[in-house]
């Protein structure tokens, strides 16, 4: 008996540990697997994060900033775009001489392009940096070996001196110190007499100042006009005029004596006769004539060539009608035959003789046109705005040519008169022909590779 209860003691103890092993077993192995879905979640978080770390270093990362397109324009008169700006062009100049055009822009470079490439189909240019600035305004010197620049943040004016070097290129020496800042608003327009004997600057309050070279302030102007829209020093290098907000331009003579010291800055002549206020106007290369556009919606032709001391009054030549009502810009050519308005992104060519619009050029820049004018031999209309400079050829000016030398034919006496007269007729229809022919041939080469 007591044999059978020890065996049944023994069985109950074995069944016992046997029941804990298995339990014990049991629990390992789920928390084994426990743990390895803990290693797995925390594997797959981790790829998840290293993945969405990738994404925020991607995004951290700048793209390239592309370059603006540039705006493309075409017209049968258009003779070529000048490109080499990466900012947009807001001044245009062409020396005295007529070898060069000088052009600035945001990009902080005033570039020097050489007029004899006009008809090239590539233009080379040379760059003068403006270093931590860029320049607003340009404007060359009287002998075409200098010229000067508005700086923008600077608010003065900095010279600039070209030197040429042996294989024909030029390089440029800023002035060791620029002028100092007088202006309390933003620049209109600066200039540099003909005579070499001052620089003006001009502001958009009413003041003009006249500058010596060396920078100091000659004179102050108030023009009284509530506002200077324009200003600019007239082609002779004796006058300053301005127009704003009043219906007239304003003229003053800037005096010098006999030794060439400066004595004062006296009014010469106003010219009245718009409705409104004058946006713009342009003198022509001898300073006898004027032209003037309004916001009442016309432009005037003056005749300026007038003794102001004896109260001699201009002279109103003609009037026309210009298709527009935002603020402008006017250009009168060097012979005083053409008149070009821009207004906006268009630029209307108009016949000074008959006060016809003669030409149009639609949507010529992406922004409103900055600047405008002619080459000094009046063979070029220039505009600028965004970052190209166009260049038309000014067959409105060659036509005028054709018509005014025929009625002076008919007026000549003289055999050598009328050789003379006669040639001029045939060069400028040799050189409308020759536009004419230029402008058939970009057409059939634009067709042929649109064509391929």
């Amino acid at each position: 008996m007591e044999l059978a209860a020890l065996v049944a003691v023994s069985l109950v103890i074995g069944a016992i540990v046997l029941i804990v092993a298995l339990a014990l077993g049991r629990q390992r192995e789920s928390v084994q697997n426990i743990s390895d879905v803990d290693r797995d979640e925390t594997k797959t978080n981790g790829d998840v994060a290293k993945l969405q770390g990738a994404k925020k270093v991607k995004q951290q990362v700048r793209p390239r900033k592309e370059k603006p397109q540039l705006h493309f324009f075409n017209h049968k008169l258009l003779a070529s775009s000048l490109k080499g700006h990466s900012g947009n062009v807001t001044c245009l100049d062409f020396s005295s001489n007529g070898k060069y055009v000088a052009t600035c822009a945001d990009d902080r470079t005033v570039r020097i392009w050489s007029t004899k490439d006009f008809n090239e189909r590539d233009h080379r240019c040379m760059r003068a940096n403006i270093e931590l600035d860029h320049a607003t305004h340009v404007r060359f010197s009287p002998d075409s070996r200098a010229f000067i620049t508005w700086l923008s943040n600077g608010e003065a004016i900095r010279v600039f001196k070209m030197n040429k070097k042996e294989d024909g290129g030029l390089t440029f020496t800023a002035a060791a110190a620029d002028f100092p800042p007088r202006h309390k608003a933003p620049i209109v327009n600066i200039g540099i007499a003909e005579t070499g004997k001052f620089i003006m600057t001009a502001s958009s309050d009413t003041t003009i100042l006249i500058w010596d070279l060396k920078g100091e302030v000659l004179a102050s102007v108030n023009t009284n006009q509530m506002n200077n829209a324009y200003a600019t020093v007239s082609p002779c290098g004796r006058f300053v005029a301005s127009c704003g907000f009043t219906p007239d331009v304003k003229v003053w003579e800037v005096c010098f004596g006999k030794s060439g010291n400066f004595q004062e800055v006296t009014r010469a002549f106003d010219l009245k006769g718009h409705t409104a206020g004058v946006y713009s106007f342009a003198f022509s290369n001898d300073s006898r004539r004027m032209a003037t556009v309004s916001k009442d919606g016309t432009w005037k032709l003056w005749d300026t060539d007038v003794e102001y001391k004896k109260q001699q009054d201009p002279y109103l030549l003609l009037t026309g009608k210009w298709d527009g009502n935002t603020p402008c810009r006017i250009a009168l050519s060097p012979d005083a035959r053409v008149v070009a308005i821009a207004s906006g992104i268009n630029i209307f060519v108009y016949n000074t003789k008959t006060a016809e619009k003669e030409e149009e050029f639609i949507n010529v820049h992406s922004v409103e046109i900055a600047d405008l004018a002619f080459d000094v031999n009046s063979r070029y209309l220039l505009s600028c705005g965004d970052r190209a400079v166009r260049l038309f050829h000014n067959t409105v000016g060659y036509r005028a040519v054709i018509e005014e030398m025929k009625e002076m034919l008919k007026k000549a006496h003289n055999d050598a008169m009328k050789q003379r007269i006669q040639q001029q007729i045939i060069d400028a229809q040799n050189a409308l022909e020759a536009i004419n022919s230029q402008a058939e041939d970009e057409r059939k080469h634009s067709n042929h590779a649109a064509s391929m």
